[in-house]
């Protein structure tokens, strides 16, 4: 069946960085665009960024422009998430959804604290 599991979440202090793996599986991940959400306790979920099926024209969040960078390896069925220079208003679960489908992981947690 098809999945997805976001994987690298933890604990960081302001101003490093992190990398988030999304690992998929049951599914042609190659004809789908993936997108990379968060959300943080009593906030709203927020799209981060998108890339499409082929790996270009990838969108950010205004938040994280600049800072976090999306990719993915087709052939190994997976999309990453490169965040760097990390701020505290970063710390959320994250999540991963194919475009249009109901495939979503678990999500991984992402910290950033003194």
């Amino acid at each position: 069946q098809a999945q997805l599991v976001e994987s690298g979440g933890g604990w960081v202090q302001p101003g490093g960085s992190l990398r988030l793996s999304c690992a998929a599986s049951g599914f042609t991940f190659k004809d789908y665009a993936i997108d990379w959400y968060r959300q943080a306790p009593g906030k709203e979920r927020e799209l981060v960024a998108r890339i499409p099926s082929a790996g270009g024209g990838t969108n950010y969040a205004d938040s994280v422009k600049g800072r976090f960078f999306v990719s993915r390896d087709n052939a190994k069925k997976t999309s990453y998430l490169q965040m760097n220079s990390l701020e505290p208003e970063d710390t959320a679960r994250y999540y991963c959804n194919a475009l249009y489908t109901d495939y979503w992981g678990q999500g991984t947690q992402v910290t950033v604290s003194s």
